[in-house]
This record gives structure tokens, C-alpha cells and sequence, in this order.
């Protein structure tokens, strides 16, 4: 699917993207202006007319239907209805003052209630004009009621309701403190979507897989995710842009991992020696399961062909990982180099120790243990064994990046638990050696496959399902 898709982007030139309207500053839409826009920038990183598109609602709120006051149950939810304000009055005093209104349609009366933005409420409501209202219905002594309900005033375009649903846009306090909450937003919104047309807003998925797949237009999925006519318009929008997300995901970590099997230098591990033939011959505690075999033998393919291997192994606790691990630092071993097993705690390093001296016995393999728990002359003797070639494993925690740490010839990097580790800290362990050394991390922690192929896509993927 990648080759398409980069011959799609030649074709339809999507520099000319930056070049159209949405990369216009956001100071510039109508109703924004540069004191809003300032907000938009710091409050919701909104730096262009792009970045406001890509704002998405949160959720939608459903106001194409008008009810009738008479419709109003008690297991009514949120209702809006139409009618002229008959009466308005501001009861009460400083903190109990509320103002209360009276809305009425040809089927019957509902009281209105604020307790807050009394003020506004006042300036906003005139007796006897026509009103759209919407709000959650709440009953006070057995009479229903809305309280702080939406009002607006009655056109004839709204005379029976939107033609579409209303959404709702994440915002924050000093937003709506200046006017910007979640429905000016939308009316921000709705500005710009009147001024963007499909050339704007070019293809960036081939059309053979729209038309394979039935999705809507990148045009059509961002208007009808702002302003679906349905749910069912907006769960097709919302798919086609969370395919989109994933599509360019994929076609970039696909990328990563072609180019480092075609181009990265690696390490070429020629031979299975002495060391590995005779610890599986002589030492091995058990019989290895068909998945460690087979594992095994993508490992060995890997550190084969001269490219370094990125490969991620997933396997139960118990499952025998770490006897994969000690099977692959071994035939880096026999091929003279060195490997360093990196853990998450100490505990953890410690029984990696453990199970691993006890595993090789007497073969002449030199294990060492760094923590950062360790005394400053453990440390300088490790050292000097790493310098100068003799230590042949190294297991530790964080302790093992440090910059004293330095190794004569690394050629294997296992990293145990590697989503405890930040990318920063596994790249310190790669820059240990000149070429990149050989790269296994590993888990016990359950991957679905979806998630596997998105956040780990550019590792080769191995697991231990035995």
C-alpha cells in the first residue's frame, strides 16, 4: 500500500496544502481577531485556520427536533421547545437573586430559571418576542422546568429546529471568560467551514482504498464530523478520520522499518560458536518449546544479513524469554561480542543474575550485575572488565547508561520490560558502540495486535505464545 500512497502525494502536490486558505493565522477569521487569537494560541496551541479545523467536538448536542411544552415527561431528558417569553421577572437578593421566566407555545407553559449570569439574562430576554429554548428538564414542585437553559432568539430558519447537530468543542476558563467557550467556538467554526471548499482540504489517502474501504471524502469527514445531520453521519466521519490517523501512522513507521532493513549497517554475527552449541547441548535445563525455536531462528536470521535487528518479543511470564536472551547473548559471544540486559528495577536485574549464572554454571562466560545501588569500587572494576573486553554480559538498571559505562565491542542490547524505560534512556545503551548494536526488547505484558502494530510497527515482532 505504500507505493501508491507516495505516488498519490506526487500527484496531487501537497505542498499547495500550506499554500490555500487554512494556513491563514487564526487572528484573521471573522469574529477572532488578534486578543482572541492570542488566547486561541496559548489556550489551545489554534495557530491557523487548519489548526481550528482540526479542533474537533468532543461530543454533539441534538437540536434538529422542537418539542411541545405538552410533550414534557417526567423521564424527559434534554428537551427544546419554541414559544414566545410571556413573563420575566429577578427574584431575590445578592446571592439568592435568580431571574424567572415564562415560555409558552400553542400547547401549554414552562417556567425558565438562572441563578447565575442573571445580568446578561435580563439584557438578553424581552416579553413577548419568540424564543428558542433548550435545556435539561428538572421538576419543582410536580411542574417541569428548565434550568439554565440555552436561549436564543426565534428565526424562521430555526423555526423548526437545526438541520444539523450542535457540537460541543473542548475549551478552558480563560476562554470562556473572554467569550470563547465551546459555542462560540462552534460558531467560529461554522464561519470558516462556509469559507473552505474541497479543494482546500486535498486527498491524502489513495482513492482505491476509499472506494474499497466506503469512506466519505476528507471534505465531507471533516464537514460532517464539525456538523453531521445524524449520528450516523458523524460515526462516519469520526471512522474515516481515525482511519486517516492510523493509514499515515502506518505508511511512516512501514517507512522506518523498510529503510533500516534495507539500509541500516548492523553487526553480522557469522557463526553459532562453541559457547552457544554447547550450552544447548549440554546445559540447556529443558527442551525448548516450538515458539522458542522459531524465535529463535528470526533472530538468528536477523543478525545474519549485516542489518541491525529491531525486534521486539513478547511472551507470558514463564513463558522462557530469558532463555531465548541467554541463547542470543551467547551467539554474540561466540561471534566477540558483548551484550548488556537492561532491566527496569533492581529486583528484576538481580533475578536475571540469578536464573542466568545458574543456567550457564561452569562455561566460561564472565556475568556481571550493575545497580545503582553498587559501591564506587564494584563500579571501577566492572568498568575496567567492560574496557577491556573481558566481561561478556552485563545485566543492570539505569546504571548501565551512564557515561563511565563504556564497552570494548557491544554488540547486543536486550532491554526487559522496555515500555518502563523512555526513548531518550534506550538510545544512550545504542551510542555505547560505533555501529549500532543488535537491538531485543522484551515483555511480558500482553499486546493486542492493533496496538503492536501502531506503537511498535517499526520492530520485527516475535512472541512466545507456548
Amino acid at each position: 500500500m505504500a507505493a501508491p500512497f507516495i505516488y498519490f502525494c506526487k500527484k496531487s502536490n501537497l505542498i499547495s496544502f500550506i499554500q490555500n486558505i487554512l494556513s491563514n493565522p487564526i487572528e484573521y477569521l471573522k469574529g477572532v481577531g488578534p486578543l482572541k487569537g492570542d488566547l486561541l494560541k496559548k489556550e489551545l496551541g489554534i495557530f491557523t485556520f487548519k489548526d481550528l479545523l482540526e479542533h474537533f467536538p468532543f461530543r454533539h448536542v441534538d437540536k434538529t427536533q422542537v418539542n411541545l411544552i405538552n410533550e414534557i415527561r417526567a423521564e424527559s431528558d434534554y428537551i427544546q421547545v419554541a414559544g414566545k417569553i410571556i413573563s420575566f421577572e429577578v427574584i431575590g437578593q445578592k446571592f439568592s437573586k435568580r431571574a424567572v421566566a415564562i415560555v409558552k407555545d400553542k400547547t401549554g407553559e414552562l417556567e425558565l430559571v438562572w441563578f447565575q449570569g442573571v445580568s446578561w439574562i435580563q439584557k438578553m430576554v424581552e416579553v413577548g418576542m419568540p424564543y428558542l429554548v433548550y435545556g435539561k428538564v428538572s421538576f419543582f414542585q410536580g411542574k417541569p422546568q428548565l434550568s439554565h437553559p440555552e436561549i436564543e432568539p426565534l428565526t424562521t430558519d430555526k423555526k423548526d429546529g437545526k438541520n444539523f447537530l450542535e457540537p460541543v468543542y473542548p475549551s478552558t476558563e480563560k476562554l470562556k471568560a473572554k467569550g470563547l467557550g465551546g459555542r462560540q467556538i462552534a460558531k467560529l467554526t461554522e464561519v470558516l467551514m462556509k469559507m473552505v471548499s474541497e479543494k482546500d482540504v486535498p486527498e491524502n489517502i489513495p482513492v482505491s482504498v476509499i472506494h474499497q474501504l466506503k469512506l466519505p471524502s476528507r471534505f465531507e469527514a471533516l464537514s460532517k464530523i464539525h456538523f453531521p445531520k445524524s449520528p450516523g453521519d458523524f460515526e462516519l466521519a469520526a471512522s474515516r478520520i481515525k482511519f486517516e490517523e492510523l493509514f499515515v501512522a502506518q505508511l511512516r513507521i512501514m517507512q522506518l522499518r523498510s529503510n533500516r532493513h534495507r539500509y541500516s549497517k548492523g553487526l553480522l554475527f557469522e557463526k553459532v560458536g562453541d559457547l552457544f552449541n554447547n550450552f544447548y547441548k549440554n546445559y540447556l535445563p529443558f527442551e525448548l518449546t516450538n515458539a522458542q525455536k522459531r524465535v529463535l531462528k528470526e533472530i538468528r536470521t536477523d543478525t545474519a544479513k549485516g542489518h541491525q535487528m529491531n525486534r521486539l518479543l513478547q511472551g507470558d511470564v514463564g513463558s522462557g524469554k530469558t532463555v531465548v536472551a541467554l541463547l542470543t547473548m551467547l551467539l554474540a559471544a561466540d561471534n566477540g561480542f558483548q551484550s548488556c540486559l537492561m532491566a527496569p528495577t533492581e529486583i528484576l536485574a538481580q533475578q536475571h543474575l540469578t536464573s542466568i549464572k545458574k543456567m550457564l554454571k561452569d562455561l566460561p562466560v564472565n556475568v556481571e550485575l550493575l545497580t545503582g545501588s553498587a559501591k564506587a569500587k564494584e563500579r571501577k572494576r566492572i568498568t575496567q572488565l567492560l574496557a577491556d573486553g573481558s566481561l561478556h554480559i552485563l545485566i543492570g538498571t539505569h546504571a548501565v547508561i551512564e557515561e563511565v559505562v563504556q564497552f570494548k565491542n557491544l554488540g547486543l542490547v536486550i532491554v526487559d520490560e522496555q515500555h518502563r524505560f523512555g526513548v531518550a534512556q534506550r538510545a544512550k545503551l545504542w551510542e555505547k558502540a560505533e555501529t549500532a548494536p543488535h537491538v531485543l526488547v522484551m515483555t511480558a505484558t500482553p499486546i493486542p495486535r492493533t496496538l503492536a502494530m501502531t506503537a511498535y510497527g517499526d520492530l520485527d515482532y516475535s512472541v512466545i505464545n507456548e
